[in-house]
């Protein structure tokens, strides 16, 4: 018993090293390797944003004449993206179970934050807003040229499971009145979860992020580092 407990104490700095390396790796190297060439400035540039909180990431896109058509497949869902006081629209990809149970920090319950550190299926989460300021802390701007943004707008459809080419809603799933969560391909995990998406579609873009960043705070950082 005494062997066993003190294996037990030295693995705990060896694992504490595994992980801080993982993370600096995963932060400092970026992906792709090789920055990619930067967009071409047009007429079709469009500017989308990044939203982070302490634990997730949203991607935003401005809602123009172009946008609200393509992404016009979620006005039978109840999102106004026609509405002309409807500036953007939030699209967040994560863990069914932690998603949909806790809209805030107070709602926070053990089962759904146990999922979230195993593994549970994922949703898409979708809102508008208006006015968003793309100097506050929390929000990264970035520029992308016509095909860069298509891509990533192709990713982002991709991300939701569609049954006779239509999206599948959560019914009575949403925090407010114009919000809704629906069906999503993959599934989540602490390792793999809702920052790791936003990464994912931002490469989808041609932008540049890190290796691996499980946290806002990390995919952040390496934004800022490699774009």
């Amino acid at each position: 018993m005494k062997r066993l407990t003190r294996r037990l104490l030295l693995a705990i700095p060896v694992i504490a090293i595994l992980i801080v390396l993982a993370v600096t790796v995963g932060t400092f190297v970026p992906r792709p390797l090789f920055a990619p060439d930067p967009p071409v400035a047009g007429e079709n540039t469009r500017r989308i944003l990044v939203l982070s909180n302490p634990i997730h990431t949203d991607l935003v896109i401005p809602l123009d004449a172009e946008t609200r058509a393509s992404y016009s497949f979620l006005d039978s869902s109840g999102i106004p993206v026609a509405d002309p006081a409807a500036e953007w629209l939030v699209i967040g990809w994560g863990g069914r179970s932690f998603y949909l149970e806790t809209p805030t920090w107070a709602d926070l319950k053990p089962m759904p934050a146990f999922r979230a550190l195993t593994i549970d299926s994922s949703v898409m989460h979708v809102d508008v807003a208006g006015g968003i300021d793309d100097t506050h802390p929390a929000v990264q701007a970035f520029d992308l040229d016509a095909d860069q943004f298509q891509a990533m707008s192709d990713f982002i459809r991709a991300s939701f499971v569609e049954v006779d080419n239509k999206v599948v809603p959560i019914p009575g799933a949403g925090y407010g009145v114009y919000d809704r969560f629906f069906e999503a391909h993959g599934s989540f995990n602490a390792l793999v979860g809702c920052n790791t998406w936003t990464a994912r579609a931002l490469r989808a873009a041609g932008l540049r992020t890190g290796l691996w960043n499980p946290l806002p705070q990390l995919l952040a950082l390496s934004l800022r580092l490699f774009n």
